[in-house]
Order: C-alpha cells, then structure tokens, then sequence
C-alpha cells in the first residue's frame, strides 16, 4: 500500500492511496462480511475510510447505517486512532416522509449552518469517535449562502471536531470562491473535493458538476504552494459499479458511448498482457497520473476486495499510459 497527505501544516493527514467506500456495509453487505472486509482492507495496509450520513437510506437502511456500522468495528478492533474516516453531511433527506432525490425537486437538508453542527455531531456519535478527519459537504447546496457554509466548516474545524473540511458533487468555481471565502474568513479552506472519476469519460452536459474535470486537476495540480493551500482529489465511482469487466452492469450517467467501448477493449487489452485485472489498470491509471487521486473502491466480499487491492502497488509503464491515455 502506499501512502499521500491530505491538508496542510498541523492539519495534515496521512492516509493510504487507496480509500474503502462503505456505502453498502451494514445493509447490502452483512456485518460478518463488512468487518472480514474492513479486516482485510487494514491488514493490506489501508487507512483511509469513507462514508456518509444517508448510506443507505435508498436500500434496505434508514441512513446512518454505514456509519453505525463503521463504529462498531473502530470500537471492537479498537482501531479509532489508526483509521481514517471521511464522512458527509447535507444530501440526507430533509423531508422523512418523502423519498431522497437528486433530481428537482429534490429532498436534500443542505449545507445551511444549522444542519452542518446538527448533522456532524451526530456523525460523531454514531461512528463512536470525537473528532472526524474529513468532512463532505456531500452536494453543493447554492440555496445557501456560500460565506454561511464555510463558516459551519471553519466553525467544526475550530472546535476541533473535524480534521480537514471538503466538498462533493459540486462546480470548479464554487470550489474556488469557497477557498477564497474560507481565506477571507480567516478559517480553514477545503481540502479535499471528492468527484466521479474513472478511466472513461463522460459526455459533456453543461449541468454535470459531479465529473473531476481536466480543469478541476489542474487547479488542484497547482496548489500547495505558499497562499494556496493543498487541495486533493478523492475520486467515487472509479471502477464504473463493475462495468468494465461485467456485461450485465450498464453505462450510467452519459458514459454509454463509442469512446467508453473502445478504451475498455483496451483496458482489456492491457490487463491481459500485465497479467492483471482491467479493474486494477483502471485504478493503476488513476493512482498513476500526472495529477494522482485517491480512489474510493467498493467490495461486496474479501476476494472483490483482494483484486481491488492488487492495484496499490501496480505502476504503469510510460508507454502503456500513452497507449491508454491515446484511445
């Protein structure tokens, strides 16, 4: 496993290079399963957890079950200090009685002061810890005055509640009139912006804000310098649900297209002549590039989560990059 700092100064954070999405512990995956997992994953090394305070409150759970879940197995393998945790607030639902939606209208409480202390302090509990590494915004919320939100972060983070502040599912330049608030604020601007990203691109839509942009690597590329404070990528969705190397598993969100065909032909490619899994090159890319990302990987069992893992150390050669990079 390998490892990358998160944040800047007395803020910063070692975690591994490869983070643990739990979204689907406690419901989908059963807990015996979920902790052999969460075993695994920090016997390979991992350090870095992620999860939210509505997972999964579209399936089988009532919405902190992640969390909940996660808690159990810091506090039985008395692990809190070793572990990493990120968790979100802000995309639960506002209305209990109504579905959760990301489409208008859509039942988000959003990311006003009130609901950030209310929802972080409960995450607090539920994980069982007293401090959260990082905490999302999990949707930009532009109902709510931008200064008002990064005062809630900059707020938890002076309380010493929260580690590193970030924001998920959002604009290029909201990110960056948030940091410039934060810098006027006098409080600690985001660290981490955590977008969809995968080997495969999207077709462009002038309303997609949940893609890592070429422009939003760049900008990150060129922070942590003195008066612009580090800003990581943390990548969802990276292996598309299982899409490259499963036929059953569609295309979403603007990703069914012939470019998407023809680089995973050569994913596959690829992976056969390494000996590896089109899954781990994707992730070798990722980890790899000019401006690398930390991605969050997902497995429903040890042995899903053992491949994942044999990506870690997976280096891609200059001229198989070019060759990927090239479709």
């Amino acid at each position: 496993m390998q490892y990358r700092t998160l944040g800047d100064g007395d803020r910063a954070l070692e975690v591994s290079t490869l983070c643990l999405g739990t979204m689907h512990l406690g419901t989908r995956t059963d807990e015996r399963t979920s902790f052999a997992i969460l075993d695994r994953f920090l016997e390979a090394g991992g350090t870095f957890l992620d999860t939210a305070n509505n997972y999964n409150a579209w399936g089988a759970g009532h919405g902190r079950d992640s969390e909940d879940l996660v808690g159990r197995w810091l506090a039985d393998r008395g692990v809190r200090g070793h572990v990493r945790v990120a968790t979100k607030l802000g995309a639960a639902k506002k209305d209990p009685a109504l579905p959760l939606s990301n489409t208008p209208p859509t039942n988000f409480q959003g990311l006003g002061a009130d609901v950030v202390a209310r929802e972080a302090h409960e995450s607090l509990r539920h994980l069982g810890v007293d401090r959260i590494d990082v905490l999302y915004g999990h949707v930009d919320d532009r109902e709510t005055p931008l200064a008002e939100t990064v005062g809630a972060f900059g707020k938890l983070q002076a309380e010493g509640v929260v580690g590193l502040s970030g924001i998920s599912n959002v604009a290029l330049w909201r990110v960056v009139e948030a940091r410039e608030e934060a810098l006027r604020q006098g409080v600690p601007p985001y660290a981490v912006v955590q977008q969809q990203l995968t080997y495969a691109y999207p077709t462009p839509e002038v309303d997609r804000h949940s893609w890592a942009s070429p422009e939003l690597l760049d900008y990150a590329a060129s922070t942590g310098v003195p008066g612009r404070p580090s800003l990581a990528v943390v990548a969802y969705s990276p292996l598309l649900q299982g899409a490259y190397v499963r036929a059953d598993k569609p295309l979403f969100g603007g990703y069914d297209h012939p470019t998407t065909h023809a680089r995973v032909r050569v994913l596959h490619e690829v992976a056969a002549e390494l000996g590896a899994t089109p899954n781990q090159v994707a992730l070798a890319w990722l980890l790899g590039g000019a401006v690398p990302v930390v991605p969050v990987v997902g497995a429903g069992s040890v042995e899903q989560l053992d491949e994942i893992l044999g990506a870690a150390d997976l280096v891609l050669e200059p001229e198989v990059r070019a060759r990927l990079d090239a479709v």
